[in-house]
C-alpha cells in the first residue's frame, strides 16, 4: 500500500475509533417514562441505509364547519382549536373578503367567534349575547366574543380581532380569572395584546399596551404555557428584511417566525428568531407551534408555506380562474399564490427540523382549492373516537379552504393515526437501529407501530458499550407484527425491564416492511 494511502487508512480507522469511543463515553439520555416520537434523530446513534426518517400525511375528511354567517364570511380562518374536559372549543377569525375588480368592496366583519363540540366533529355555534350584530341593531343572537366595541378597554389601542389565538392556560399557578388566555394584534400601538378570561367567553386586557413589540404580526400569532420549560412561549410573524413598525410598512426578505419567553405573560425576553437546520428558506405565513401533548417536551409546529408560482398554464387551469384574475386585478398575489402545510418539531423551541416536503399539500383540484389562504392548519390537533369500530382513537387535525370565493368559507377535518407523524420505515429486507445511551423508568417498553403481515419488529437491550444484555437479545425478543398504538415488548422470561431501570442501555431495534412511530418505557 503506497505510503499515503496507508496515512489515509490510518487517520480513517483512528478517527472512526475516536468517534465509537466518544458515542460510547456519552453522557446518557435520561427518557425517564417519556414518550418519545421518532420524528429527528436525537436518541440515534447509528441506522442501516435501509432505514429511513418517512413523513405521513393526513386523510381528508368531511367538512365540520361552513363560516356562512352574515357576521362570517370568505376570509375565515385562524382557528384556535383544544379539548377541555368533555368539550371542544373553536375560536376563529370571522372575516369578509369582497372581492371587486380592482378593489375590496365593504365588509362588516371583522370579529373573533366562538362555537364548541361535543366530539370534535359536529360542532355549534352558541347565542352568546354580547355583541349587537349588525352594530347597532340590538340583536345579540350570534357567537361573537371579541368585537370592535372591545376598543372601549383602552383609548390608545386599537384590538384586531382577525388575529387571535386562544389556549387554556395549563400553567398550575395561573389564577382563575385568567385560566384562558389570548394573544390579539394591535393595530397601534403596534404589537400583541394579552387578554385573560376566567370562563373562555368574557374577555379583559392584562395590559393597556402591546407586549410584544419587535416584529411584523400580519399572521396568526400565538403563545402557550410550555410544561417542559416551566414559561410561556410566544411565536410569531416577522419579516427578514425592511422595516415594519408602526409608522412604516416596508417589508422585505421573508415571512418568517419568531419566539421569545415570558414567565407572566406580560414581560417577555428579548425575541430569538426560529432556526432550521439545513432547510432551505421559505416564505413560512403561520406557524401553529406547541407541545405535542403525549410528548410536551417535543414541539411540533404546522407552518404554512407560501409559494408565488407566476402565471403560467399551469395556473390559469387551476380551479376558478376568473375569479382568481379578478383577485389579481387587485394584487397580483391575490390570484397567483398558493399555501400549504408544513410539518417542524422542535426540542429547544428554537432550533427546528423542518421537513422540505409538504405535509398536507393543496390536493386534489376542485373548487375552493389551491389559492391563498387555502390549507391554512388550526392551532392545533385534538383527539377524536375513529369511526372505524374497534379501532383506537385518532388525531384530528382542521384546514381552510374556499378563501376569498363565495360567501363563507370553510373548515375540512384531516385524521392521522396517534404519533403518526414521522416514522422509522424500513423494506421488508430489513434494516436497523441503535439507540445512543438512555436510562428510563417503568417495567415494559411499549412500542406504537405498524408492519405488512409478513414483516416485523425485534429489539435488543444493550448495555451502553453495545453489549448484549442477557435475557433481552435479539435471539430472546418474540416478533412483533400488526399495527398498534402501544404494545409491549415481549422476550422469552416476559416483558418485565424494571431490572434495568436506572441503568445506561441502548436499544437496538430490526425492523421490516414496518414503520416505527414512537416508543415508551412505562
Amino acid at each position: 500500500m503506497p505510503r499515503i494511502a496507508r496515512l489515509v487508512f490510518f487517520i480513517c480507522i483512528t478517527l472512526s475509533l475516536l468517534t465509537t469511543a466518544a458515542s460510547f463515553a456519552a453522557e446518557p439520555i435520561n427518557i425517564g417514562s417519556r414518550l418519545e416520537l421518532l420524528v429527528d434523530d436525537t436518541l440515534i446513534d447509528s441506522r442501516s441505509e435501509d432505514v429511513r426518517f418517512e413523513l405521513h400525511h393526513p386523510t381528508p375528511r368531511e367538512v365540520v364547519f361552513t363560516y356562512d354567517k352574515p357576521w362570517e364570511g370568505s376570509g375565515c380562518g385562524y382557528q384556535s382549536i383544544f379539548k377541555d374536559g368533555d368539550k371542544y372549543r373553536m375560536y376563529y377569525k370571522a372575516w369578509h373578503l369582497n372581492v371587486q375588480e380592482k378593489k375590496f368592496g365593504p365588509a362588516n366583519s371583522n370579529f373573533t367567534c366562538y362555537a364548541e363540540s361535543d366530539d370534535g366533529i359536529h360542532w355549534k355555534r352558541p347565542d352568546l349575547g354580547l355583541f349587537s350584530f349588525p352594530p347597532g341593531s340590538g340583536n345579540k343572537d350570534n357567537n361573537i366574543v371579541i368585537g370592535k366595541a372591545h376598543r372601549d378597554w383602552m383609548k390608545s389601542a386599537k384590538p384586531d380581532p382577525v388575529h387571535p389565538a386562544v389556549f387554556k392556560d395549563e400553567n398550575p399557578a395561573c389564577p382563575p380569572d385568567a385560566k384562558y388566555k389570548a394573544i390579539l394584534r394591535s393595530r397601534g400601538p403596534h404589537g400583541l395584546l394579552a387578554l385573560k378570561s376566567p370562563d373562555g367567553i368574557h374577555w379583559s386586557l392584562m395590559s393597556d399596551k402591546p407586549v410584544i413589540t419587535k416584529g411584523a404580526f400580519d399572521s396568526e400569532n400565538l403563545a402557550f404555557w410550555d410544561p417542559a420549560t416551566k414559561q410561556y412561549r410566544a411565536y410569531w410573524r416577522y419579516f427578514t428584511g425592511g422595516t415594519t413598525d408602526e409608522k412604516n410598512w416596508k417589508p422585505s426578505g421573508l415571512r418568517d417566525i419568531r419566539t421569545a419567553t415570558s414567565d407572566d405573560f406580560i414581560h417577555w425576553s428579548e425575541p430569538q428568531d426560529l432556526k432550521y437546520g439545513d432547510a432551505p428558506p421559505e416564505q413560512l405565513y403561520t406557524n401553529q407551534i406547541k407541545p405535542y401533548y403525549r410528548a410536551p417536551h417535543i414541539l411540533v409546529g404546522f407552518p404554512t408555506r407560501y409559494v408565488e408560482r407566476g402565471w403560467s398554464k399551469s395556473m390559469e387551469q387551476l380551479p376558478e380562474y376568473k375569479h382568481r384574475k379578478m383577485r389579481s386585478s387587485i394584487s397580483n398575489r391575490y390570484g397567483m399564490a398558493i399555501t400549504e402545510g408544513l410539518f417542524m418539531t422542535s426540542r429547544d423551541g428554537v432550533n427546528f427540523k423542518r421537513w422540505p416536503e409538504a405535509f398536507l399539500r393543496p390536493g386534489i383540484e376542485r373548487k375552493d382549492t389551491w389559492n391563498y389562504g387555502h390549507q391554512y392548519i388550526a392551532w392545533q390537533l385534538v383527539e377524536t373516537k375513529s369511526d372505524i369500530e374497534g379501532a383506537p382513537d385518532e388525531l384530528s387535525l382542521y384546514a381552510t379552504e374556499g378563501y376569498w370565493t363565495g360567501e363563507g368559507s370553510k373548515l375540512r377535518r384531516y385524521t392521522m393515526r396517534i404519533d403518526g407523524f414521522v416514522s422509522l420505515n424500513a423494506p421488508l429486507k430489513g434494516g436497523e437501529i441503535t439507540t445512543k445511551p438512555i436510562t428510563f423508568t417503568g417495567k415494559e417498553l411499549k412500542l406504537n407501530f405498524s408492519t405488512s403481515a409478513a414483516g416485523g419488529i425485534t429489539v435488543e437491550l444493550q448495555t451502553s458499550e453495545g453489549k448484549p444484555i442477557e435475557g433481552f437479545t435479539a435471539a430472546d425478543c418474540i416478533e412483533l407484527f400488526g399495527d398498534t398504538i402501544a404494545r409491549p415488548v415481549s422476550w422469552k422470561k416476559g416483558t418485565d425491564v424494571s431490572s434495568l431501570a436506572g441503568k445506561p442501555v441502548r436499544l437496538k431495534i430490526k425492523l421490516k416492511d414496518a414503520d416505527l412511530y414512537s416508543f415508551k418505557f412505562e
